[in-house]
C-alpha cells in the first residue's frame, strides 16, 4: 500500500453495535454491509463471530455478499475466538482476522490476571495461528492508551515478527489528549524496530469528545488506518466519526496529503440508513451529516453564501451526499422505477414476496405524500413498517380521540398471533394513551427509556421517525416506526420494540470490555 494512502476501517457493526440498545439483525448487518462497500471502506468489522450463534451467522451473511472491502472478525487471543472467525469469513473474498489482548498494567494485573511475558506469549500465539486462515491479520493492544511504551513496542516488535501486518493502537477509554497521543504513535512506530512491516492504525473512543482529534493527531505522526463508525456510533460515548475523518482529510490535504478510497457522496445515505436501523438519531448540529450541518440562519452568512458558497461553507452539501441527483417517486411510480431505487439504497427486499408487500406500502404512503424521498424510503424499510419475520403483535387499527381540557383517549386493535384484541386506555396525550392500550394487551412489563420523534424530510407531509427504546430485566431494545401520522408512528415503534423484546436474545458479548 502506498504511504500516501489511508485505510479506513469501519468498525459500525462490532463497536458500533456494542452502543446499549443498538443491536442489529443479521439482515440490517448485510444491508449496512453493502452499503460500506457502496461508500468505499477498506475494512469492515462485521462482528464479534464467537460471542453468539447470531453473531456468527451475521459476519458470515456479510462475507457472503461484500465482494469489494476486506470483511473482518473480532477475535480474543486465543484459538477457539479464531477459528470461529476464520469459520465465519470463509466464504469472504478478503478476509482479516482481528486478534487483540489487553497490554495496559491495570488490565494486565485486575483483568487478565498476567505476566508481562505471559501476555506477549499470547499474542504472538494468536497471530502465527490466525496467519493460518489468512495472510491478513490485525493485531490489538486493547488500552494501549494506559500501556507503558516501552511494553507496546516489544510486543508490537513480536506480533509482526509472527506475521501481523496491522498494528492498531486503541485509545479504548478516550483518556489521551491529541498531542499526547499523536507523541504516542510516533514514539512507537520510531521505536519499534520493524515497525515498516506493517501498517499502524488507531481506535479512538469518544469519552472526551476527542477521538476525531486523536486520531487526526495520529495520523500526523504515522498511523495510515484509522478504525471509526458511521454517525461516530460507539460503546459508550461512541468512536471516531467515519465522516468526520474523512471530510477532515478531505478539506485539509494542505496539512494532510493522504488519499481514502471513500465516495464521500454516499455518506449522507450510509448515516441515513445506519440511524434508521439502530434507532439513534443524528443531532441536528452534527459536523457533515447533521440536519443543520449546512444550514445557513444568520443574515450575514446567507448574504456571504449566495455571493460566494465559501465565505462559508468549507466543503459542499452535494459532496457529502445531500442534494445528490435522484429519481422523485410519487403515486404514479410503478414497480421498475421503485426497485431501482432500492437497489441503489441498497435496501432491496430478499425476495419477490417481501418486495411486493414494500411495493404496496410504498403506494400506500405515496397516496398520504406527493414526493417520495430516499428518506421516506429507508423508513418504509426499516422498522415496524417492514417485514422481518414472524410477529407476535402487529397493529390492525387505532383511534384517538384528543381535545382540550379533555383527557385523551385511544382505542387499540392488536392482531395477537392471529388473534384479534382490542384495548382502550387514556393518557396524557394522543401518544401516551396508545401506548398504554398497547401495553395493556402485551402485558410486556418493560420499561420506557426513550422517545425521540424526527422529521424525516422537511414540510407538515413529512413522516415522522419515531424511536422508542424499552428495558426489560437489563435487557435493552430499539424499535422504530415512520408513518405521516406520529401516533400511528410512536405505535408501530412501540410495537417493534416490543416485538424484538419477545424473542430469544441470541446475542451476548463475552468481553467486558474491547478495543
Amino acid at each position: 500500500m502506498s504511504n500516501n494512502n489511508l485505510v479506513i476501517f469501519d468498525t459500525t457493526m462490532r463497536d458500533g453495535e456494542q452502543s446499549p440498545g443498538a443491536s442489529m439483525t443479521k439482515d440490517e448487518k448485510v444491508r449496512i454491509g453493502k452499503t460500506l462497500e457502496r461508500l468505499g471502506v477498506d475494512v469492515m468489522e462485521a462482528g464479534f463471530a464467537i460471542a453468539s450463534k447470531g453473531d456468527f451467522e451475521a459476519v458470515k451473511a456479510v462475507a457472503s455478499v461484500v465482494k469489494e472491502s476486506t470483511v473482518c472478525s473480532l477475535a480474543r487471543a486465543n484459538t477457539k475466538d479464531i477459528d470461529a472467525a476464520a469459520q465465519a469469513l470463509e466464504p469472504a473474498p478478503r478476509r482479516r482476522i482481528h486478534t487483540f489482548i489487553a497490554t495496559s498494567p491495570i488490565h494486565m494485573q485486575y483483568k487478565l490476571k498476567m505476566q508481562p511475558d505471559q501476555v506477549v506469549e499470547a499474542a504472538v500465539a494468536a497471530v502465527k495461528y490466525a496467519r493460518q486462515f489468512t495472510d491478513d491479520v490485525e493485531f490489538s493492544a486493547e488500552d494501549a492508551g494506559r500501556s507503558e511504551p516501552d511494553f507496546l513496542c516489544r510486543i508490537f516488535e513480536a506480533v509482526i515478527a509472527a506475521g501481523a501486518g496491522t498494528i492498531n493502537v486503541p485509545d479504548t477509554v478516550g483518556y489521551a489528549l491529541p498531542y499526547e497521543f499523536g507523541n504516542l504513535i510516533g514514539n512507537i512506530i520510531e521505536r519499534t524496530p520493524n515497525s515498516d512491516k506493517a501498517i499502524f492504525s488507531v481506535h479512538c473512543h469518544n469519552d472526551l469528545g476527542l477521538a476525531v482529534a486523536n486520531s487526526l493527531a495520529a495520523v500526523q505522526q504515522g498511523a495510515r488506518q484509522v478504525e471509526c463508525t458511521v454517525n461516530g456510533l460507539g460503546e459508550r460515548a461512541g468512536n471516531a466519526s467515519l465522516e468526520e475523518i474523512v471530510m477532515a482529510m478531505r478539506v485539509r490535504k494542505d496539512l494532510m496529503e493522504l488519499e481514502t478510497g471513500i465516495d464521500t457522496t454516499q455518506i449522507v445515505p450510509a448515516s441515513r440508513l445506519v440511524s434508521s436501523i439502530t434507532g439513534f438519531p443524528v443531532q441536528p448540529n452534527k459536523a457533515i451529516v447533521g440536519a443543520n450541518a449546512f444550514a445557513h440562519e444568520s443574515g450575514i452568512h446567507q448574504d456571504g453564501v449566495l455571493k460566494h458558497r465559501e465565505t462559508y461553507e468549507i466543503m459542499s452539501a452535494e459532496d457529502v451526499g445531500w442534494s445528490a441527483n435522484r429519481m422523485v417517486l410519487g403515486k404514479h411510480s410503478g414497480r421498475a422505477a421503485f426497485k431501482n431505487r432500492l437497489e441503489e439504497l441498497g435496501i432491496m427486499p430478499s425476495d419477490e414476496n417481501a418486495f411486493g408487500d414494500a411495493f404496496v406500502r410504498f403506494k400506500a404512503l405515496a397516496d398520504k405524500k406527493h414526493d417520495i424521498f430516499d428518506e421516506d424510503l429507508v423508513a418504509l424499510m426499516t422498522g415496524d413498517n417492514a417485514s422481518d419475520g414472524e410477529v407476535m403483535f402487529k397493529l390492525s387499527d387505532l383511534e384517538v380521540s384528543s381535545k382540550m381540557g379533555a383527557v385523551p383517549e385511544a382505542r387499540v386493535e392488536l392482531d395477537v398471533q392471529g388473534e384479534q384484541v382490542e384495548m382502550m386506555a387514556q393518557g396524557d396525550g394522543p401518544v401516551d394513551a396508545a401506548l398504554k392500550a398497547i401495553e395493556k394487551i402485551a402485558q410486556s412489563g418493560a420499561e420506557i427509556k426513550l422517545y425521540n420523534v424526527n422529521a424525516i424530510n422537511a414540510g407538515t407531509e413529512s413522516q415522522g421517525e419515531v424511536t422508542v427504546r424499552l428495558e426489560r430485566a437489563g435487557r435493552i431494545v430499539n424499535g422504530v416506526g415512520a408513518d405521516t401520522d406520529i401516533v400511528v408512528a410512536s405505535a408501530r415503534a412501540y410495537l417493534h420494540a416490543l416485538n424484538q423484546m419477545m424473542r430469544p436474545q441470541v446475542r451476548q458479548h463475552p468481553q467486558t470490555s474491547t478495543v
